[in-house]
């Protein structure tokens, strides 16, 4: 089984107001997400909060998920990623994690549902999109680099495990630009969602 972690801590500094809830086709980043993997087979959709985390938490406590809170939140991604890998590790049904990050809405189920099968045939330790040449998210980690990325240094971030196992990673290309679409400024939040 792969379970999601959407990873939703951070000051959102640069766009000045939290990301998970920007406004986007009638709902908010984080529950366009949420919405998307809801229609995959993913087995558990995990969030984690930090920075904002009550706010975010009212909207998105309705929802199947369920919410870990990182403390150190401003020591970066990987250090919400590691609160759901000591999580996950205690589960003994949880092949690897899907990660996807608050600021790219534009999640496809279907795209979703084929990095999962190539995962799952293939047998590579990670998995992870590619648009026009450049690596996006959804990114597939398998359970066998859990202590790996539990160990990597902060300051690198899940790079330094990507970068290690070159040979163990499979690209799937893809022509879904949203991918690759980091929406984190005012500037692309205008530019890349309708109506903002």
């Amino acid at each position: 089984m792969i379970s999601a972690v959407i990873l939703s801590a951070g000051e959102s500094s640069r766009m000045g107001r939290p990301k998970a809830l920007l406004p986007i086709d009638g709902e908010t980043f984080i529950e366009k997400i949420i919405g998307a993997l809801k229609k995959t087979s993913v087995g558990r959709i995990i969030v984690i909060l930090g920075h904002n985390a009550d706010e975010i938490k009212r909207r998105i406590e309705p929802l199947p998920v369920e919410i870990l809170h990182n403390p150190d939140y401003k020591l970066g991604q990987l250090s919400s990623l590691q609160v759901a890998l000591r999580y996950l590790e205690k589960e003994a049904d949880c092949d690897g994690v899907l990660v996807h990050l608050v600021d790219h809405p534009y999640l496809d189920a279907k795209l979703v549902e084929t990095l999962i099968e190539r995962f799952l045939t293939s047998g590579k330790l990670i998995v992870v999109p590619r648009y026009k040449g450049k690596r996006g998210h959804p990114v597939i980690f398998s359970r066998r680099l859990f202590a790996e990325l539990l160990s990597a240094p902060m300051e690198q971030g899940a790079k330094a495990v990507v970068n290690a196992h070159r040979g163990d990673t499979l690209e799937i290309d893809t022509e879904n630009e949203g991918i690759a679409l980091d929406i984190d400024t005012p500037e692309l939040y205008r530019q890349h969602v309708k109506g903002a």
